[in-house]
């Protein structure tokens, strides 16, 4: 669908592809984020848009002399990748469980770290520049690097998929793990402190920021590109293992060639071009969608994926959705919700039963299928994934 522009009487103007209408809370955070007076030309909404901190989840700030830490997130560099193989379903056939035990046996999820940190993660050349960051970091050197190659918590997942030619993929979805989180929180703190020093008037304090060419923008954007990189190298890691696994037991061992390959962030910061503008982009809960670009947007366990490519509109500063996201909150998912409906709607799944994963239960994500309609201008689709075995962090 083409967008629609909100009726606020902001200085910046808010284009929304979002799929339903916007709650007073979501209209407000909106309001807010667009009467910065640093926010570049408009803002711009996902179809999957969402209640966040300061900044709505699912929106796209372009700014030219500022950047706000908590419109980022507190999980750096969080995204997916993305694995096409040759294999096909029916040598899946009677393996799902073990390669599923497998797989969480490799891969530590929700707290968990790895015991040992393996060569490529001692090797990592970013380590180099750790001494550089944040003060307030400087003593999780060590955990950052046994948490390297592990998935953590809430929506991150690890998945088996089929897309519709029965060919198999493999899917992961984390971010920069404790070290990002903390590092954010850091930030966001010393950007509250210098607007109550400074007596610089916020809407929400939660929108507290970095004017650009200041000591702590650069120290933020410096520590923010290195969480990025991190974030990135973790689903490296992490894939490797999980393509290992895979062809141990499709392949008998035998390493093979991927088809394509995808690792795109979903919240980040980069400097880009727009509008014929160097501008600094934040993307929170969006994937980066030029014409070049492949993304892919995630349904809930039990639903429909997609691997897009961009169409690079440049309303959307080249971006589209980064899932079907929530449709309520977590802790109303686990009233509302019981363990036979989690079963219900994972019907075909390879993946816990439980009830420690209700929150994650289909009914309290948006249908992807109306989130793709309202993002056809946005990106194309190249694949169509179901999953098959599901591991949530």
């Amino acid at each position: 669908m083409p967008y629609e522009q909100l009726e606020l009487s902001t200085p910046s103007p808010v284009l929304s592809w979002a799929n339903h209408e916007l709650g007073h809370e979501e209209v407000k955070m909106a309001k807010n984020v667009a009467s910065l007076p640093f926010v570049f030309k408009h803002v711009a909404l996902m179809p999957d848009v969402h209640l966040g901190k300061g900044a709505l989840v699912g929106s796209v700030v372009a700014t030219k002399d500022a950047i706000i830490p908590a419109a980022v997130g507190v999980d750096i560099g969080c995204g997916m990748a993305a694995i096409e193989t040759p294999f096909k379903a029916e040598q899946l056939e009677g393996k799902l469980k073990k390669i599923r035990l497998d797989l969480e046996a490799a891969i530590p999820v929700g707290f968990n770290d790895n015991k040992e940190i393996e060569k490529s993660v001692h090797n990592w050349q970013e380590w180099n520049e750790f001494k550089q960051l944040h003060p307030g970091v400087q003593d999780q050197l060590g955990k950052a690097m046994r948490q390297l190659g592990s998935l953590g918590g809430g929506n991150h997942f690890i998945e088996v998929c089929l897309d519709t030619e029965g060919k198999v993929w493999l899917m992961l979805h984390s971010g920069s793990r404790g070290i990002g989180n903390i590092m954010a929180q850091c930030h966001i703190s010393t950007a509250k402190d210098l607007a109550k020093m400074t007596n610089t008037y916020l809407p929400d304090p939660d929108l507290a920021y970095f004017v650009a060419q200041s000591p702590k923008f650069h120290a933020y954007w410096h520590d923010l590109q290195w969480a990025q990189n991190y974030a990135r190298f973790n689903r490296d890691v992490m894939m490797a293992r999980f393509k290992k696994i895979v062809e141990k037991h499709l392949a008998g061992g035998k390493l093979t060639k991927s088809l394509l390959e995808v690792n795109c962030h979903h919240n980040y910061a980069e400097k880009e071009v727009h509008f014929g503008e160097d501008v600094y982009v934040t993307r929170k809960g969006a994937v980066r969608a030029r014409t070049e670009d492949y993304g892919i947007i995630p349904g809930s366990m039990g639903a429909k994926s997609f691997i897009v490519k961009g169409k690079g509109n440049t309303e959307s500063y080249c971006s589209c959705s980064h899932g079907a996201g929530r449709l309520m909150s977590r802790n109303k998912a686990k009233l509302q919700f019981t363990l036979d409906d989690l079963i219900e709607q994972t019907q075909g799944v390879e993946c816990r039963k439980d009830e420690g994963v209700i929150d994650e239960i289909p009914s309290a994500y948006k249908s992807i299928d109306q989130v793709m309609q309202n993002q056809a201008d946005l990106v194309e689709v190249v694949a169509t994934l179901k999953q098959v075995v599901c591991i949530k962090g």
